[in-house]
């Protein structure tokens, strides 16, 4: 193997500018940044609300499109793909997993973990979903709906249907943050079983200093900027 491939980041950015709005309401949100973030690796993004976390966060999953700069995620410069292309890279090589749980309401717990496969035409859709429902501890909830569900619970439903397509890159926005602390420390156990026993990488925003301690590397932001990646482990 080469060793350049072997060694390279998952995901590489590269002086990072973007706003958002327009006219006089526009805000410069990132500000030159630049990061690399190696295979396997836990990563926290910390700093203060309005630092641009979240914002950089989607950029790394190919939510965002920066005004300037340039992203690398699995050799693959994101800004080289057109809209169709990069949904189908991030449907395959990236799972992302929001605050807000995003459940479609009207689908069961089965059906909602099972669309990302549908979508892509995956065969044996629902047999792969009951799996991965049964991995975070739902195999007994699959047909009910997310109105009959805590919110642990469709939490959980949220990171199965991230997972049910094994990306190599789970990214998280505050996945605790709509939950209570006994339901939102169970939450993250869970992330942190996947992504130790699935090899992948994990890349989350958080306000939760313990939850930050337990990534092997936080990246602190504050006003658009790298402020200082703190190693937080010997």
């Amino acid at each position: 193997m080469n060793s350049d491939k072997a060694t390279a980041p998952t995901i590489a950015l590269s002086d990072i500018d973007l706003s958002l709005g327009r006219g006089a309401a526009r805000v410069h949100v990132l500000r030159g940044i630049s990061l690399s973030v190696a295979a396997g690796e836990a990563v926290g993004l910390v700093g203060p609300s309005g630092s641009g976390k979240s914002t950089l966060l989607m950029v790394m999953a190919g939510l965002e499109r920066p005004d300037a700069g340039r992203i690398v995620v699995e050799g693959t410069d994101l800004g080289t793909l057109d809209e169709d292309a990069l949904a189908r890279f991030r449907g395959r090589r990236i799972g992302i997993v929001f605050q807000a749980f995003h459940l479609v309401p009207t689908m069961t717990a089965l059906e909602n973990v099972a669309l990302p496969l549908e979508l892509a035409d995956k065969p044996d859709a629902y047999r792969r979903a009951q799996a991965e429902l049964e991995a975070v501890g739902l195999g007994h909830r699959l047909h009910h709906y997310p109105a009959q569900l805590s919110g642990g619970e469709q939490q959980r439903v949220a990171i199965a249907r991230a997972i049910v397509p094994d990306p190599a890159i789970l990214v998280a926005d505050e996945p605790t943050g709509n939950l209570d602390e006994a339901t939102g420390r169970q939450i993250v156990e869970l992330l942190f079983a996947l992504k130790r026993d699935r090899g992948a990488t994990l890349v989350l925003v958080t306000h939760d200093p313990g939850l930050a301690r337990l990534c092997d590397r936080t990246v602190r932001l504050r006003s658009g900027r790298v402020e200082e990646p703190v190693p937080v482990r010997a």
